[in-house]
């Protein structure tokens, strides 16, 4: 069969020839085609399920969302790990499912079960399913820049940015954060209401019936059917003021006269902080999984730029974040070490094969190989990345092994001229390849089969390494029909018959190495014993050899985490996050850009607390450090220590994601106490975290109690409050506008949808005694203060309640430095 192989391709040598053009045409294509990432997709088939519930507890999101949630999903076929998070007015929830799951099913079979249980949930609830993205999808991150205030620079991020890179090819969603967004907002006056003898809830359906268009039917006109269009919208703050609450024969109340319309802002959950100076807004693009990485961030890039030219004047998009740098820098690195490896296997063959034109033809089966293995790569769906390509650096010197011996056969064929005197060439060349064909096969097979054993791995192991034996396996494959089929094609146009005299280098080299053959031989057990010896010492010194997963790839930027503490509020949070940023900017000097994230997000993909803190760290060039990526570190914790009563930990974007997809939490270690006793969780979380800041090389041990989260509890005496004709509803429904404010419709104005919110006045959200003395829940106009019919109290909970497989559980995480994790891991 490979003779015939061999004989086709010099009696076809036009056919290969042009085949061999296609194929380099077709690989290039492919290439360019290929989805390029820095690495490989590891994550599992996930679904993730984010849900708001305003003004909640952890304890009562636990209760009253993930529980009958976690209840119905548990039965969902082919689910791994269900995992979740309830912090205060959020809940988020995880689902892992087989590898072999396909995606959209999963999808289908979460949002059916989630369907069937929200109407049993609270009904200030709202949320869903996430977009479809991996932990990984946070390609490109920005922020917007200039004269304007935030909520008018959010309010650009909102409406005019984010609708435009939605529809780009590639995006899933794209997350805005930072600044205020703008409401239309109604602060009622509780002591005009009482007066008047209204409630809350009376304003509030006042202006949700006042704020309706609708469609009354057709009425005929002459021949034409005209539409009946009820325009009750209000479209300004005169049109809101206006609405009568009240009529009677006083008189009629309007909301303007119980209350302040103006514009204001939606509650915060979080903030944007940069360079120690300000607050700013930001937005993050966020890539559909299975998305070319690479390309988005380009779509991106583009449109951002055409958008840029229709913002008001001195407002800049300046991105501190492009995932497209590390992924060049990562594929370059691989690329760099391909072309050194190809330079010199070249100046290898020339001084080994003392031919020129020979070691031209073997070196055409590096380009080729390497050319069929991404047209398979891009067939198979396999990706370009640190992985991939790092597998094709590994088989690049084997990849002319095949055509080495081939073409050194066929010159010294074509050199022997007794046998080759009436011999045709293309006759010399076939028999040349047959006679190594044998070997040549059994040998790149016998290579190949190596690595055949990755491919069959499962998992996370499986997403890593798979790639790379599969791109040496189709390399050594492609290279060995290349060796039988375009080599000996090669051949026969650039080698002639000419005497071939052996190079100098093989002179030079081969007296010294028949003589050290000739000992080994004559000394056989010598060999022999130091060989073995050589094997055992090899097995006794591996036990002492430091392990790890993966080496850490260097994702050129820094990620600093800052826990303080759980009761703090949004405006010392940021204060705090100023101050840390000064004292980074002033001390290390390769800092070149930071921003920091406070809280939570507007999508919910990354529900921190106020109390938590992502600070991004972007640096200068490499060549202007004053050191390496260590010293840089050692600044930094210097810092923190200058800050007693913050926690820090410090990572990188892609390591923190891959971290939290693979065990929910942050950190190189993490160890998970399970239990439902929260008090139990707390005490062994401790004292975990204290044993583990005692193992060499624990660096960033976090764990902060979770049982000092201060709230302000609200106890109804039921009797009193009956006795005043209130209901329990109606005390939180109307405390909750005070404080935190209730969304109750709608103004569409230039385009927008701007939230109709009542909200009270800013006493409500700063002074205990203004909420004890709120006239709320008693009967409208009774004017009975919350006091009267409840007990208030500051008392301490959960800062969040994390739970797997619908167990409770606490997490302490730790990075390693200066030694390896397996090690660390066995010591601790």
């Amino acid at each position: 069969m490979i003779a015939r192989l061999i004989a086709f391709a010099l009696t076809q040598r036009l056919i290969v020839s042009l085949a061999a053009a296609g194929l380099v045409v077709a690989g290039t294509l492919a290439l360019l085609r290929l989805p390029i990432d820095a690495f490989p997709d590891i994550s599992t088939t996930q679904t993730k399920i984010i849900l708001k519930a305003p003004g909640m507890t952890p304890e009562e999101v636990e209760a009253r969302i993930v529980v009958p949630i976690e209840q119905e999903l548990l039965g969902i076929p082919n689910q791994t790990i269900l995992r979740s998070m309830a912090k205060y007015g959020i809940a988020d929830i995880t689902i892992d499912f087989t590898d072999a799951t396909e995606l959209y099913w999963a999808r289908q079979q979460v949002s059916e079960r989630l369907a069937a249980v929200m109407p049993d949930l609270p009904d200030s609830v709202t949320g869903g399913l996430a977009p479809i993205a991996t932990p990984l999808s946070d390609v490109y991150m920005f922020t917007l820049e200039g004269p304007l205030p935030l909520a008018e620079r959010r309010a650009l991020i909102d409406w005019v940015i984010r609708p435009r890179l939605r529809t780009l090819e590639g995006v899933a969603d794209v997350n805005a954060l930072g600044g205020f967004v703008r409401t239309f907002e109604v602060q009622p006056d509780m002591t005009a209401l009482v007066a008047r003898g209204l409630s809350l809830a009376e304003l509030r359906t006042a202006l949700q019936a006042n704020n309706r268009g609708d469609g009354a039917g057709r009425v005929t006109a002459g021949e034409e059917s005209l539409p009946i269009r009820v325009d009750a919208t209000v479209k300004t703050l005169e049109d809101i003021g206006a609405i009568a609450v009240k009529a009677d024969r006083t008189g009629i109340v309007r909301v303007a006269d119980v209350a302040t319309v103006g514009y204001g802002t939606l509650t915060r959950y979080g903030a944007v902080t940069r360079n120690g100076s300000e607050e700013a807004t930001q937005g993050i693009v966020i890539a559909l999984r299975g998305a070319n990485a690479r390309m988005v961030v380009a779509r991106v890039r583009a449109e951002l730029d055409e958008i840029a030219k229709t913002l008001p004047e001195g407002i800049e998009i300046v991105p501190f974040y492009d995932r497209s740098a590390l992924v060049d820098r990562a594929t370059g690195t691989v690329t760099k070490a391909l072309l050194e490896a190809a330079v010199l296997i070249i100046v290898l063959l020339v001084l080994f094969l003392g031919d020129i034109r020979a070691a031209i033809v073997v070196t055409m089966a590096l380009p080729l190989a390497a050319l069929a293995t991404f047209l398979v790569m891009e067939r198979v769906g396999l990706s370009a990345n640190l992985m991939s390509l790092g597998g094709l650096a590994v088989a690049i010197g084997m990849l002319v092994d095949a055509a080495v011996v081939v073409v050194e056969n066929v010159v010294a064929r074509l050199s022997d001229p007794v046998s080759n005197e009436r011999t045709p060439a293309l006759h010399v060349i076939f028999r040349a390849v047959k006679e190594v064909a044998t070997p040549v096969l059994g040998g790149i097979m016998i290579i190949a089969v190596v690595f055949l054993p990755l491919l069959t791995l499962q998992g996370l192991e499986g997403k890593l390494f798979r790639p790379v034996a599969a791109t040496i396996v189709i390399a050594l494959l492609a290279s060995l029909v290349l060796s039988f089929t375009v080599i000996p094609v090669l051949s026969s146009f650039v080698l002639h018959r000419a005497p071939h005299n052996e190079p100098w280098l093989m002179r030079k080299l081969t007296p010294p190495f028949a003589r050290l053959l000739d000992w080994s031989l004559a000394h056989g057990k010598i060999v022999l014993g130091i060989a073995i010896a050589t094997v055992v010492a090899a097995l006794l010194a591996f036990p002492f050899l430091g392990r790890s997963f993966i080496p850490t790839l260097d994702e050129g930027d820094v990620l600093v985490q800052i826990a303080k503490l759980p009761s703090i509020s949004l405006e010392d949070s940021v204060r705090i996050d100023l101050d840390v940023q000064k004292e980074i900017l002033r001390t290390t000097p390769e800092v070149k850009n930071i921003i920091a994230r406070v809280g939570s997000d507007e999508l919910g993909l990354d529900p921190m607390s106020l109390n938590d803190t992502d600070t991004f760290l972007e640096l200068k060039p490499a060549a202007e450090w004053r050191g390496g990526k260590e010293e840089i570190i050692a600044s930094l914790r210097e810092v923190g220590a200058s800050f007693p009563g913050l926690a820090f930990g410090f990572t990188q974007p892609i390591e923190m994601r891959v971290s939290e997809m693979l065990t929910g939490t942050r950190g190189d270690v993490a160890v998970k106490v399970f239990g439902p006793d929260l008090e139990k969780l707390n005490q062994l979380a401790l004292a975990i975290q204290s044993t583990m800041q005692r193992v060499d090389g624990a660096q960033d041990v976090m764990y902060l109690a979770n049982d000092s989260m201060q709230y302000l509890r609200v106890d109804l005496d039921r009797t009193v409050l009956g006795s005043t004709a209130g209901t329990a509803e109606n005390v939180q429904q109307e405390l909750r506008a005070l404080v935190e404010g209730e969304r109750i419709g709608a103004v569409l104005t230039e385009g927008r949808r701007v939230p109709l919110v009542i909200r009270g006045a800013d006493e409500y959200r700063r002074d205990i005694e203004a909420i004890g003395a709120a006239p709320v829940g008693g009967e409208a106009g009774a004017g009975t203060p919350l006091t009267v019919t409840a007990g208030l109290s500051v008392t301490q909970g959960p800062v969040k309640l994390e739970r797997e497989n619908s167990s409770r559980f606490a997490v302490v995480s730790a990075n390693v430095q200066g030694r390896d994790l397996v090690g660390f891991v066995s010591e601790a």
